[in-house]
């Protein structure tokens, strides 16, 4: 039998599968996805390109705002092509990157993390904590200092 945490409930190792898409609505997801062994190779110029570059052609999710942190990047994406899951489309860019990139420790954990955002009030909240990851991290002074942060399509989002 497994031990519950302190707080008693249980706590998800790896986020619920799939993200439920509503037909007519915003279906805007914020996506983080983690360097293997949380290794600091992310926030360069080159990886920027090569992500920017492979989120252009892996179409079917769009990637709208995204920002690089040395060990993981976020992304607000939404559904382009519904034939695709979130997880096979994030296996799929992985997997054109590292082909792109040829580089052996340039490795993404297994699985990213997902959540679907609800309403403009939680985009907005969310894009900001985002971008100030790299201001709480003293990584640079001000949000609009880091250098490792892009759109690649512009998604729009109606409330729900």
């Amino acid at each position: 039998m497994s031990q519950l945490p302190e707080d008693g409930f249980p706590q998800r190792r790896n986020p619920s599968p799939g993200v439920h898409i509503h037909i007519g609505r915003s279906n805007l997801v914020l996506l983080t996805v983690n360097a293997l062994k949380r290794e600091r190779w992310l926030a360069n110029a080159e990886v920027q390109a090569m992500l920017h570059q492979t989120w252009s052609e892996a179409r079917a999710w769009l990637v709208g705002d995204y920002l690089l942190m040395p060990d993981h990047v976020h992304c607000l994406c939404t559904p382009h092509d519904l034939r695709f899951t979130i997880e096979s489309w994030i296996a799929y860019w992985k997997r054109e990157f590292a082909l792109r990139h040829k580089r052996p420790e340039w490795k993404f954990q297994s699985r990213g993390w997902h959540h679907r955002l609800r309403t403009g009030e939680s985009y907005s909240d969310k894009w900001l904590y985002v971008q100030q990851n790299p201001v709480r991290q003293k990584l640079c002074a001000h949000l609009e200092d880091w250098p490792f942060k892009g759109r690649v399509f512009d998604l729009i989002w109606t409330d729900d």
